[in-house]
């Protein structure tokens, strides 16, 4: 019903900033809540931030408050999350969800793009 494509990953010096982009495809976007994830290695996947399919309610993981801010163009049916101030702890794969509903939520999601690699050195 939806399908995602990450892009936006690579290598980065502590302090630099990223800017990840997802874009979305199939039978709906604005209808759809979207999140960002992230699994390091070793690690279990973690929550980093969310918007509802409005763009009206925003949600973000403790860690990245501050540093990270998520966006979404429903004209483009794309989804961004701008990642400033970057620690080595942010290295992980992100991955792109979507939400079959509009609503915003930090675990509820049907749909994952392939994920992109972050690399934060120092």
């Amino acid at each position: 019903q939806v399908q995602l494509v990450e892009s936006g990953g690579g290598l980065v010096q502590a302090g630099g900033s990223l800017r990840l982009s997802c874009a979305a495809s199939g039978r709906t976007f604005s209808g759809n809540a979207m999140g960002w994830f992230r699994q390091a290695p070793g690690k279990e996947r973690e929550f980093v931030a969310a918007i509802s399919g409005s763009g009206r309610s925003i949600a973000y993981a403790d860690s990245v408050k501050g540093r990270f801010t998520i966006s979404r163009d429903n004209g483009k049916n794309s989804v961004y999350l701008q990642m400033n101030s970057l620690k080595p702890e942010d290295t992980a794969v992100y991955y792109c969800a979507a939400r079959a509903a509009a609503g915003v939520s930090t675990t509820e999601y049907d749909y994952w793009g392939q994920g992109t690699q972050v690399t934060v050195s120092s």
